[in-house]
């Protein structure tokens, strides 16, 4: 017989469940049907898009254009997540020891404690980690040839959600194809494409660039995010406005923001020092 955990609520879990459950199905059953009328906003990016805009894809004036500065603050709240992760993930910073502080306390703890706070089968269970970790072991080569055929493809398919205004698409999710390549990558061949330090400052650039675009706005024509950028000619790579820039800036810092996040979730190691609360078991106090 195992003691009842008080921490468990099955009877809260299922309703909160099923209530989350009966919202969704709500909200699909109210969504609009194929044959429903437009919305204001749909007819209005219908009715700027082309004329205004010189392009052909409302969806990308809506999210890059009229709606930009709603994709300027869901940027940086996908910055603050990435943020969030690497500071969590983090591990331990390399330290000159000026003043002898690391010793120091080692020497105090040694004196405190003379016994070693590390057993067996802690220092097993370290080794097997880092050997887990330090191995990057490549997959066969039917997937290497397979990831060689289709890595090109797909990068390919993200250049071009970004490059041109007249396709559905644009910085969000050509960033998503760019860094699900670079993952494909790196679990075939079992090596990171690029290195931590270039993806941060790919993505500051990013941002940057975004910053950049969205304030001269203000200052060229009195509101963040106007659009200030001289109109090419229809389906051409310049039409657009400031949308092509503001989708050129999006796909890096987009791309190599979620590449930033998981290299940090992969390179995440385990902190060995023991807690209060396992100081008893295994560990002499």
């Amino acid at each position: 017989m195992h003691p009842r955990n008080p921490h468990r609520r099955p009877f809260t879990g299922a309703f909160l469940t099923g209530g989350f459950a009966a919202l969704l199905a709500a909200g699909l059953l109210a969504a609009p049907r194929e044959d429903a009328p437009l919305s204001a906003m749909a007819r209005h990016a219908l009715a700027v898009s082309l004329p205004d805009w010189k392009l052909t894809e409302p969806v990308n004036e809506i999210v890059y254009g009229t709606r930009g500065f709603d994709t300027f603050g869901e940027t940086f709240l996908l910055l603050a997540a990435v943020v969030s992760v690497l500071v969590l993930t983090r591990p331990r910073e390399l330290r000159t020891e000026p003043m002898g502080e690391e010793r120091a306390g080692r020497r105090e703890q040694a004196e405190d404690d003379p016994a070693s706070p590390v057993d067996a089968r802690e220092r097993a269970a370290r080794r097997a980690e880092r050997a887990e970790q330090d191995a990057r072991t490549p997959m066969t080569p039917v997937v290497r040839t397979a990831v060689r055929v289709v890595g090109p493809i797909l990068f390919a398919a993200g250049c071009y959600l970004v490059a041109w205004g007249y396709a559905p698409g644009g910085g969000f999710p050509a960033g998503a194809v760019l860094a699900g390549v670079m993952l494909m990558v790196y679990a075939a061949f079992g090596r990171r494409t690029f290195g931590t330090r270039r993806l941060e400052t790919a993505e500051l650039a990013g941002a940057l660039g975004i910053i950049v675009i969205m304030g001269l706005g203000l200052v060229l024509k009195d509101a963040v995010g106007a659009d200030w950028v001289p109109h090419a000619a229809e389906r051409t790579p310049a039409s657009g406005g400031i949308v092509q820039p503001f989708s050129v800036a999006e796909f890096a810092e987009v791309g190599t923001g979620i590449l930033l996040a998981v290299h940090a979730l992969l390179g995440a190691r385990h902190d060995w020092t023991p807690d209060e609360a396992g100081a008893g078991e295994g560990v002499p106090s």
